[in-house]
């Protein structure tokens, strides 16, 4: 089978000789310094696309795709408005709210909430607040019954359980002869959920649409629709085409408006993480360099005899670029099989680690995500392959060159 030479002779000097083991072992260490780095910014990043992914839903659990609402933030006659969305075939939930600041007293304890009225079986379109529940239903809330659910780090705040009555103070006061007071409002709790976002456990309140507007004073009015789409990712898209296209004034706000800091430093975060990491890689690749350095000092003899053979110092480059790619090749093979191996398998190997050492990474009484989750992106798995491949054949140029310089006659000196 026919081979160029220069990529036939660079394979042969990959391969370990007898006087040449220190520089098979630097090859070795090189390759698997590649290696360790490759595996390691994908199984990384794999994490971070996990937690990304969890912290997502857990945040659109909560909050809507897609809000429209009035210039003046209620809606009137919103009935006709939902039939008219209901057509788009985009959308795959929609559910009214009503949503309004307040205190919440219980005895001695005070503490500021975003009370947020529902109905509880269209909410299930938009939101999984249900499947939150630790304690108690949403069915309870009906008109009239001024109940009230809360979230688990509120209602322990305020030290109340099922069926504690609590007050809420409205910011619309009322004007009497006495003065201005406070609009003031019983509710009795009846139950509590959990999300798993201190955001949203320590802050919001859910009670029955027409009691939230009542205690806000918009009844008959709501604060806005909230949306669902079957592409969460289309979401500024059809906010956008929504307020353009929509008969009247309305504003739309999507859920990366709203959450624009958050996922921005997210992504920050994985930039970073991925240049610092990449720096292992970065040392493994300039390992090569003092490989071939080490491999052209060695063989002077041999490229002098090439080149009185009728080498041309391109056909001699191409030997050790050669050497220097196969070593970066293998590695970065290695390391994405190892990286994709450990990405699809972190959920399992690290509690058996856990076990093992008799540690826990992530404590369930300190952190709300408890476990490593992984989201393998094949897009991540190519970026960080040909990245690190690329590097391993830019490090290759330098020391090709010095051996393409070799003049024979002074390599043969004194051989």
């Amino acid at each position: 089978m026919f081979k160029p030479l220069p990529f036939y002779i660079g394979l042969r000097y990959t391969r370990a000789k007898r006087r040449s083991h220190f520089i098979s072992f630097i090859s070795l260490t090189s390759m698997l310094g590649v290696s360790l780095g490759v595996a390691a910014l994908i199984t990384v990043l794999s994490v971070m696309n996990g937690f990304e992914k969890e912290l997502r839903t857990r945040i659109l659990g909560m909050v809507s795709h897609v809000i429209v609402t009035g210039p003046d933030g209620t809606l009137g006659n919103w009935q006709a408005l939902k039939a008219q969305l209901e057509k788009d075939s985009r959308l795959v939930g929609i559910a009214p709210f009503v949503e309004g600041q307040g205190m919440l007293t219980h005895r001695s304890q005070v503490r500021g909430t975003l009370v947020r009225g529902i109905l509880p079986q269209q909410e299930d379109q938009v939101a999984d607040i249900r499947s939150k529940m630790v304690v108690g239903s949403l069915d309870v809330l009906h008109p009239g019954s001024f109940q009230i659910v809360l979230g688990m780090d509120l209602a322990r705040a305020l030290g109340v359980f099922v069926g504690d009555k609590i007050t809420l103070v409205t910011p619309h006061a009322t004007t009497t002869p006495a003065g201005v007071i406070p609009r003031l409002k019983r509710l009795t709790v009846a139950g509590v959920f959990q999300v798993g976002m201190y955001e949203y456990d320590s802050a919001l309140a859910v009670m029955n649409l027409e009691d939230a507007a009542l205690l806000f004073r918009i009844p008959g009015k709501i604060s806005g629709l909230r949306l669902k789409l079957d592409n969460l990712f289309k979401a500024p898209y059809v906010a956008r085409e929504l307020r353009e296209t929509l008969p009247g004034s309305y504003r739309t706000a999507d859920w990366t408006y709203q959450h624009a800091n958050f996922f921005r430093a997210l992504k920050t975060e994985k930039t970073v993480m991925f240049v610092i990491l990449f720096l292992i890689v970065a040392v493994a690749a300039f390992n090569i360099v003092s490989t071939l350095v080490m491999v052209v000092t060695d063989k002077q003899a041999d490229i002098a005899i090439l080149r009185t053979l009728g080498a041309t110092p391109a056909s001699i480059m191409g030997i050790f670029m050669v050497q220097g790619t196969a070593i970066g090749f293998i590695g970065t093979l290695l390391g994405m099989i190892g990286g994709i191996a450990l990405a699809f398998n972190v959920e399992t190997v690290v509690p058996q680690i856990e076990a093992l050492f008799g540690v826990q990474f992530l404590p369930a009484d300190v952190y709300y995500i408890s476990d490593l989750p992984s989201e393998l992106s094949w897009h991540d798995v190519i970026t960080v392959c040909s990245t690190a491949f690329l590097l391993c054949v830019l490090v290759t140029l330098y020391p090709a060159w010095r051996a393409a310089r070799t003049q024979p006659a002074e390599a043969l000196r004194y051989e």
